[in-house]
């Protein structure tokens, strides 16, 4: 990484960074479940956070990264409904197939995952502090 070795708070913020990449894009497939489209092509598609492992040489700790974030899922679904103003010329439809359930376990997950980097923040912070008591 770099020639100063990661603190505990930087390689707390980078986690509590890549778990707030994976609740937004959590949320933003829920916000999209059942939405339908035109084509196969413009539905909507499940998008997901790709994580790396960053190892810190100076420090011998090891955080994450956010690598990209990719498409991933099942293929839109067609649906026949002549009805819909989005229908193609066929009266079909393709719907998003985002799995709500899923996505609610990986966020609640994901919003664990942040909790629990924040107490280690605070837990490192009471401890400098206390430290720092010590020495009056």
């Amino acid at each position: 990484m770099g020639d100063q070795p990661l603190s505990i708070f930087q390689v707390s913020g980078r986690a509590m960074s890549a778990q707030l990449v994976r609740m937004n894009t959590t949320a933003s497939n829920l916000a999209n479940a059942g939405t339908v489209a035109s084509s196969a092509q413009a539905a909507y598609r499940t998008i997901k956070p790709v994580f790396r492992t960053a190892f810190d040489d100076a420090s011998g700790m090891a955080t994450v990264d956010v690598e990209q974030v990719v498409s991933a899922g099942a293929e839109p679904t067609k649906r026949h409904d002549p009805g819909n103003p989005l229908a193609d010329a066929d009266g079909n439809v393709w719907e998003s197939t985002v799995d709500e359930t899923r996505e609610l376990v990986d966020m609640l997950e994901a919003s664990r995952t942040y909790q629990n980097n924040v107490e280690v923040m605070q837990t490192a912070k009471s401890l400098i502090v206390d430290t720092l008591k010590l020495g009056r």
